[in-house]
């Protein structure tokens, strides 16, 4: 603590807040001493400008992965919790920018951002800072009871930071803790809602019937209505996010689930300029199912939820034309339309909320979000949204303001750093390199997609698991989604640098 104290006020003393594309030279000392001469030769021979010039230069591998330290620290940590589903035994301390270290002295370069889940980079100065404030301390040691007992600079940490960015249309809020809850919440809105239309509006008091019957987990208490998701999608793990949840088996086996409508989800063929014909068609295919769905399926949809690109199930991609078409359908049969923004929100496509590539006439009626903001919730607009009593949407926490305070210092780098416009160019940058191994390589990379769509970007590989394996004893740490996709999810400060060592290592694996 003591050292994590000595860096924030380095950091304080360094950090620019005016000056755009400043970066501090604040690093971890073992990566100080060892890389910033070689760090700052290589930006000075490059037109781009760095946002960490002391991470390292490249990769640095000294033994196998999982080392002997690693697996020792493995080992006994398996002793007291489970760890099979373990990436790497990561090193934070050491971890710095691009870069995720472990035990033994490697330093990956971290294309995967955990689970997409780490914004602007390991050990970054100006979350440091904000980390160690008062306001910080205060909101972790007295965490409060939001619901019931608010802090008094609420409204201020929700207008300066998470509010700031609320996507178009929307004004409010409710937090949560993660993106599984996000999503439930945002459902169970959606049910409050729809009853709230058919008792006559919210001023209309529940009946006794209501009552009685929901303490027996019966109609009309409990009524017989769902959500709407799509094939291949997921939206968490908890009960109601689980029921929409479709993209494998290991997540929904022995889990009693709800009786929830799916509809298909466009199966598109690359290059898409090639194919967009076949792919209109098949996108008019899903939406005729989905209104189906919506005016046949014996429990009716209160709402559909979709993400802008299914993420765990793939990384499967529609065109805005299809998302358009979703919003209509919504409207036409009254129904809401929630936009699960949990994976790819806060700049990863090229804008700050995915949906804004859409073009949609009007604004989604929820937007869930987490995973890069540190923090959770579902944005809204309606008052309609709200429930008609109080307790109906509550827990102890209703969210964090620790993590509320995090996400504003986030939001504020985005903005003073231009992270979301850097994150389109380099994606665009990425993408051409990555079409030209495609052309060295067919056998290789499949179905490349995410043009245009910042460094949200993926790939078919017949060796997938073999390709993520050996990613990493070339000094990468990348992901996979689906069956057989190798999913890019690099942070907002990943650059061009950073994308030519990635093509090279993987130029290298190809070449195996």
């Amino acid at each position: 603590m003591a050292s994590l104290l000595r860096t924030a006020g380095r950091a304080r003393s360094v950090l620019p807040r005016t000056i755009p594309h400043a970066t501090s030279r604040v690093a971890p000392i073992a990566f100080q001493r060892r890389h910033a001469s070689a760090a700052a030769a290589a930006v000075a021979d490059s037109s781009e400008q760095s946002f960490f010039p002391d991470e390292p230069t490249a990769p640095i591998i000294k033994t196998e992965i999982p080392g002997p330290e690693s697996k020792k620290a493995v080992e006994r940590l398996s002793k007291v919790f489970d760890t099979r589903s373990l990436n790497m035994m990561a090193d934070y301390s050491r971890s710095y920018g691009n870069y995720i270290a472990d035990l033994d002295g490697n330093v990956l370069l971290d294309v995967y951002a955990q689970i997409a889940s780490i914004p602007v980079g390991y050990n970054n100065p100006a979350l440091l800072l904000a980390a160690t404030s008062p306001s910080m301390a205060s909101a972790i040691i007295n965490r409060p009871a939001l619901g019931n007992f608010p802090q008094h600079d609420w409204a201020d940490i929700l207008e300066s930071g998470i509010l700031s960015v609320a996507p178009k249309g929307m004004n409010q809020v409710f937090t949560g803790q993660s993106g599984s809850d996000a999503n439930e919440l945002a459902y169970k809105a959606a049910f409050m809602w729809k009853r709230q239309q058919q008792r006559g509006g919210a001023h209309v008091d529940f009946s006794h019937e209501d009552i009685s019957s929901s303490m027996n987990n019966q109609s009309p208490g409990a009524p017989d209505m769902s959500i709407l998701s799509f094939k291949s999608g997921f939206h968490g793990r908890l009960f109601g996010s689980l029921s929409t949840t479709r993209s494998k088996p290991i997540h929904k086996i022995d889990i009693p689930a709800f009786d929830w409508p799916q509809a298909p989800f466009p199966s598109l063929k690359y290059p898409l300029e090639e194919n967009e014909a076949e792919n209109a068609k098949e996108e008019q295919r899903c939406l005729a199912e989905t209104e189906r769905l919506i005016t046949e399926y014996h429990s009716p949809p209160a709402a559909i939820v979709v993400e802008p690109i299914q993420s765990e199930g793939g990384d499967n991609h529609a065109t805005p034309a299809f998302f358009r078409g979703l919003r209509e359908l919504t409207k036409k049969h009254d129904i809401l339309f929630i936009v699960d923004e949990v994976q790819t929100g806060v700049g990863a496509t090229g804008k700050f909320w995915a949906h804004e590539h859409w073009g949609l006439s009007t604004p989604p009626d929820m937007v869930t979000f987490s995973k890069k903001a540190q923090t959770a919730g579902y944005y809204f607009g309606n008052n309609d949204l709200r429930p008609n009593k109080p307790y109906r949407q509550f827990n102890t926490w209703m969210g964090d303001p620790a993590r509320a305070i995090l996400f504003r210092a986030i939001i504020q780098e985005i903005k003073r750093l231009d992270l979301v416009s850097s994150t389109a160019a380099t994606g665009n940058y990425l993408f051409d390199g990555l079409q030209r191994l495609a052309e060295r390589y067919p056998s290789e990379i499949h179905n490349l997609r995410g043009k245009g769509q910042g460094t949200f970007i993926a790939w078919d590989s017949p060796r997938r698991d073999e390709v993520l394996k050996k990613a990493k004893g070339q000094g990468v740490n990348i992901g996979g989604s689906g069956e057989q996709a190798v999913r890019l999810r690099p942070m907002l400060i990943f650059q061009r640098r950073h994308a030519d060592l990635l093509l090279e290592r993987l130029e290298r694996i190809f070449q195996e």
